[in-house]
C-alpha cells in the first residue's frame, strides 16, 4: 500500500499523489496517524504565524474525540519546544452533549481544556464551546448566535473535523441537510454505542447535542479531516467516492473547494485504488498483492481457486497478471498450495515431520510458549482452540495477562462478590465500606482502589478458573497489571518504560520459542493496541539476545474482527468438540458473559462471536475449495 508521510499538505490539489478516477475528495494516506497528525499540526501552526506576521486573528474550528489527540499534543509540544503562540488565536468547536455540565470529565469543554486549552497561552475569552447546560428555551436563539459569531469575526480561517461511522461530521447525523446551521440534533444509536466505553454504558451516553450545522462548516476556507482505523474504513470509501447525500453527511464535503481528508492505512484499506488496485490502473503483482487479488475474484465470481479460469482473470482487471504468470492454471495451483500449507493441527510444530511446507518449526519438540492476552479473556475468545492444542501436544505454555481489566467489571458484578465476601469473611476487611463505595459510586468518577482491586481480583480468580480447565499451571500463568491501564477509568496513561520493562522481563525469564500477541486494533477504548505497543518496544529491545533469535511472534485478532483470508500465514482447524471446550473456557470469565460493558455495536456475547467467526472463516476456506472444517482460527506472522 502506498502511503505518503513526512510532507507538507497544504496547497495540494486532488490527484497530485494518486489516481483519484474512483475519488471525489483530496486525500492522503499515512502510514500511521501520528506521521498524519503531526502534519496537520504543523499546517495548523503555519497558519497561526502567517496570521500573527499580518496582526489579524486566526479563527480555527476545532474537534474532539479519539482522532485529534495527537494533534493537539503536536501543539502544544510547538508551543512548549517552539515558542509557538496561540495569543492571536479565537477557537470554536464543532460540537457538545446536550445537556453536559462543563465540569464533567464527558463534556467537550473538559476534554478541549484537558489536551489543548491548559498547556498553550490562548485567551479564555476566545475560546467559544457550545454550551450543554443552556436552558431548552434559550437553545434555539444560543444555537444561531453561535453562528453569527463566527460571521461576524470572519469566518472559520481552518476547521478540523472527525467522522463518526454514521458519516456524521460533528454532530450533523444522516438526514442533516447541507445547509443547516447550528442546531439541537438526536444522536443516532450508532453514535452513542461508539461513546459508550467511555460514559461506562449506552444508557449513560445523552440522547441529545448541540452541533455546528452542515453549513456552518461548509463555510471554512479550509477544511481538514481526520480518519484513522479498521471501524472507519467503510464510512471513509463511502465518503470519498460515493454520491452526495444526506444519509452520510461527510459527503457534502465533495462540494466544498479546499478539502483534504488525512487518513492512515487502515482507514484508507477500502478505497478502491488501495483495496482493489487492479481497477484502477497497473499493478505491481507482489505476492500478497495476487493473494488478495485471487480471493477477491473467488468472492466475486463465486468460485473456488481452482475453477478460476482466464476469462475470469481477463475480465475483472487481472489480465496482467496473468501475462505475468502464464496461465490461470498456474497461478491457481500456486494460490492453492500457498492457503493449503497454512493450515495446520499443530501450531507449535509437527515433531519429526518435514516443515518446508507448514508454517511452524517442528524443532524444538517442545516449546516455550507465552500467550499474551491484553484482557483476562482475551487468549480463549481468540485463540482457545489453539491455547488448547498447544498445551495437550505437550508444549510449556505460559498465559500472560497484561491488564487487570477492572473497569470491565460492572458495579452490579461487584457488588454481588462484596456481599458473597461479607457472608464468608472473617477477617479485619471492611467489607461494609467496600459495598458502601459500590453503592454510592457516580457513573462519571473513577473506581477508588479497594474497588478497582475488587474487580481486578474477580477477573483474576475468574483466569485462573479458564487456565487450569485447560490444562496450565498455576505457576506458568502471570498477572502483569500493566500500570498504564490502572487508572480507573477508559482513559489511559501513556506507554511507559515500566509497561515495556514488566514485559521484557517476563520474556526474558521463559526466552520462548513462540509468542502469540493481540494484533486486534479495532478494540473499542484501545487497550489491545497499547499491549501490542509495549510486546514490540519489548521485542525491539530484546531481539539481540541469542534466544530471541528462536523466538517467532504470531499476532491473533480478538472479538472484533478476523485477518483476511489473503493475511493469514497459520489457520488451526477446530472440531465440533473443540469449539464447545472453547465455549467453556470462556464461559469461566463470567463477568463478562452477560451484559459486557464494552459491547461494541456487536450485541452478540463474546463467545458468541468467536464462535461464528471462526465458523465463518472455515467457510470462506472451504469455498476457495480447501478442506470443509467446523472452525479455523487465524494468525499472521510478525516479523520483528
Amino acid at each position: 500500500m502506498k502511503t505518503i508521510s513526512k510532507i507538507s499538505i497544504e496547497h495540494q490539489t486532488p490527484g497530485q499523489f494518486e489516481d483519484t478516477r474512483f475519488e471525489k475528495i483530496h486525500n492522503i494516506v499515512f502510514s500511521n496517524s501520528e506521521e498524519g497528525s503531526i502534519c496537520v499540526a504543523q499546517e495548523i501552526a503555519n497558519l497561526i504565524r502567517s496570521k500573527q506576521a499580518e496582526n489579524k486573528v486566526c479563527i480555527l474550528g476545532l474537534a474532539t474525540g479519539s482522532s485529534p489527540i495527537k494533534v493537539y499534543e503536536e501543539l502544544v509540544r510547538m508551543h512548549k519546544e517552539e515558542g509557538l503562540s496561540f495569543s492571536n488565536v479565537i477557537t470554536f468547536n464543532l460540537d457538545e452533549y446536550y445537556p453536559m455540565d462543563k465540569n464533567s470529565v464527558h463534556s467537550y469543554y473538559y476534554f478541549m481544556h484537558q489536551h489543548l486549552f491548559n498547556h498553550v497561552d490562548i485567551d479564555p475569552a476566545n475560546i467559544n464551546i457550545p454550551c450543554g447546560t443552556v436552558s431548552a428555551e434559550d437553545l434555539h436563539q444560543y444555537c444561531i448566535d453561535y453562528d453569527l459569531k463566527i460571521k461576524e469575526i470572519g469566518g472559520l480561517d481552518f476547521q478540523l473535523l472527525g467522522i463518526g461511522r454514521t458519516g456524521h461530521i460533528g454532530f450533523n447525523e444522516p438526514g442533516s441537510h447541507y445547509n443547516s446551521g447550528t442546531r439541537s440534533i438526536t444522536l443516532d444509536h450508532l453514535t452513542r454505542a461508539d461513546a459508550a466505553p467511555s460514559f461506562l454504558g449506552i444508557n449513560n451516553v445523552p440522547k441529545k447535542a448541540i452541533t455546528m450545522g452542515i453549513g456552518t462548516v461548509k463555510k471554512a476556507k479550509r477544511i481538514i479531516l481526520l480518519a484513522w482505523g479498521h471501524n472507519k474504513a467503510s464510512v471513509v470509501k463511502e465518503t470519498i467516492e460515493g454520491e452526495i447525500t444526506s444519509e452520510v453527511p461527510a459527503t457534502y464535503l465533495q462540494d466544498h473547494p479546499n478539502t483534504t481528508f488525512i487518513l492512515n492505512d487502515e482507514a484508507a484499506q477500502d478505497l478502491t485504488r488501495l483495496n482493489t488496485p487492479w481497477l484502477v490502473g497497473p499493478c505491481i503483482w507482489d505476492e500478497e498483492l495476487t493473494s488478495k487479488a485471487i480471493v477477491w475474484l473467488c468472492q466475486l465470481t463465486k468460485k473456488s481457486i481452482l475453477k478460476l479460469t482466464d476469462k475470469d482473470y481477463n475480465n475483472n482487471g487481472m489480465s496482467s497478471l496473468l501475462a505475468q504468470e502464464g496461465s490461470a492454471y498456474d497461478i491457481n495451483i500456486k494460490m492453492f498450495n500457498k492457503l493449503q500449507h497454512t493450515i495446520t493441527g499443530w501450531p507449535g510444530g509437527k515433531p519429526n515431520a518435514d516443515d518446508s511446507s507448514r508454517p511452524e518449526r517442528a524443532n524444538p519438540v517442545k516449546k516455550r510458549v507465552i500467550i499474551f492476552s491484553p484482557h483476562p479473556d482475551d487468549d480463549v475468545i481468540s485463540m482457545g482452540g489453539t491455547f488448547d492444542r498447544l498445551v495437550s501436544q505437550g508444549h510449556e505454555v505460559h498465559v500472560a495477562y497484561q491488564t487487570s481489566g477492572n473497569i470491565a467489571v460492572s458495579n452490579s458484578e461487584a457488588l454481588k462478590f462484596a456481599e458473597v465476601i461479607k457472608d464468608v469473611n472473617s477477617t479485619n476487611l471492611n467489607i461494609d465500606a467496600l459495598i458502601n463505595k459500590i453503592i454510592s459510586k457516580k457513573e462519571d468518577v473513577e473506581d477508588e482502589i479497594e474497588v478497582r482491586k475488587l474487580k481486578g481480583y474477580i477477573r483474576k480468580r475468574e483466569s485462573f478458573a479458564a487456565t487450569r480447565f485447560i490444562g496450565v499451571p498455576d505457576k506458568n500463568v502471570h498477572f502483569l497489571n500493566l500500570p498504564f491501564y490502572e487508572t480507573g477509568t477508559v482513559k489511559k496513561k501513556p506507554l511507559s518504560k515500566i509497561d515495556i520493562d514488566i514485559v521484557s522481563k517476563l520474556i526474558a525469564e521463559v526466552k520462548p520459542h513462540q509468542i502469540y500477541a493481540a494484533g486486534d486494533l479495532a478494540d473499542p477504548h484501545g487497550t489491545h493496541k497499547v499491549c501490542l505497543d509495549a510486546i514490540f518496544a519489548a521485542l525491539k529491545e530484546l531481539k539481540h539476545h541469542d534466544y530471541m533469535k528462536d523466538c517467532w511472534v504470531w499476532l491473533y485478532r480478538g472479538a472484533w474482527h478476523e485477518w483476511d483470508i489473503h493475511q493469514i500465514d497459520m489457520a488451526v482447524p477446530m472440531s465440533p468438540d473443540q469449539v464447545l471446550k472453547k465455549r467453556k473456557a470462556i464461559f469461566y470469565h463470567q463477568s463478562q458473559k452477560d451484559g459486557v460493558m464494552f459491547q461494541g455495536n456487536d450485541t452478540r456475547e463474546f463467545w458468541v462471536r468467536a464462535e461464528e467467526r471462526n465458523n465463518e472463516t472455515a467457510i470462506k476456506y472451504n469455498n476457495l475449495g480447501l478442506a470443509d472444517y467446523e472452525a479455523l482460527e487465524a494468525f499472521k506472522r510478525y516479523h520483528y
